[in-house]
């Protein structure tokens, strides 16, 4: 479990609102690549070029599955799909954005219901 001691529920739908106004595409210059999640408030880094917090300190640690939490970025190992697409996975701009935003709302309704039901 991470130790960032921001509220879920508020940073993914943070992330979701960013993505829907335009989000990554907005802010895209085309000689710096654009990282999800990294390059949004979303990341425990933002704004940090040397990344000082470790990345099993941020809330979304816990969607990365084990076997990527050495990763570089463990967040774009996150399962965006069933069938395990993911950030690192080629695929268009605009199958990854329509991948993401779909995760965020799944993700963001099953924690409200988790919360609704007591579980969080």
């Amino acid at each position: 479990m991470s130790d960032d001691s921001r509220d879920v529920l508020e940073v993914l739908r943070y992330e979701l609102n960013f993505l829907e106004q335009g989000g990554y595409r907005a802010q895209k210059n085309p000689l710096v690549p654009i990282s999800p999640f990294q390059d949004s408030l979303s990341c425990i880094n933002y704004g940090l070029p040397r990344r000082p917090n470790p990345c099993r300190n941020c809330l979304l640690w816990d969607f990365v599955p084990d076997q990527y939490r050495r990763e570089d970025a463990p967040c774009h190992f996150i399962p965006l799909t069933p069938s395990g697409l993911t950030i690192e996975t080629r695929q268009s701009e605009a199958e990854l954005e329509a991948n993401l935003k779909a995760w965020l709302r799944d993700t963001i309704a099953k924690l409200e219901q988790e919360r609704a039901n007591g579980k969080v």
